[in-house]
């Protein structure tokens, strides 16, 4: 099985689900967003499988920061561009095991996961 845990490294709920993952023998890649970007295709699959409101970050900083207009009327389109644009808008983590996402981290849904 192949794991890929996305991300941004000095985000704090990206630093504990790595400490979990790793604590636990998971083998996993890890993507950063902020050195390895994300492209359109790998958005409109996540937002195709989870939705884009799940994918979308907007409690971070980064949303609040928008101009008013791009907070306004969010369609799957729009997200996307916004998130491929400025990464740090999609919730992290997103962990993909072939297909398979899990938007966010709770130890006990990877529990059960792993």
């Amino acid at each position: 099985m192949t794991i890929i845990l996305y991300g941004i490294p000095n985000c704090d709920t990206m630093k504990k689900v790595r400490v979990w993952l790793d604590q636990h023998g998971v083998e996993y890649r890890f993507h950063n967003y902020k050195t390895d970007g994300i492209d359109e295709a790998t958005l409109r699959r996540w937002v195709d499988h989870v939705g884009w409101e799940k994918l979308l970050n907007r409690a971070g900083t980064t949303f609040r920061k928008l101009d008013e207009a791009d907070r306004q009327d969010i369609d799957a389109d729009k997200a996307i561009r916004l998130m491929q644009a400025q990464p740090s808008l999609i919730k992290r983590p997103v962990l993909d095991r072939d297909g398979a996402l899990t938007v966010g981290f709770k130890p006990e849904v990877y529990a059960e996961i792993f």
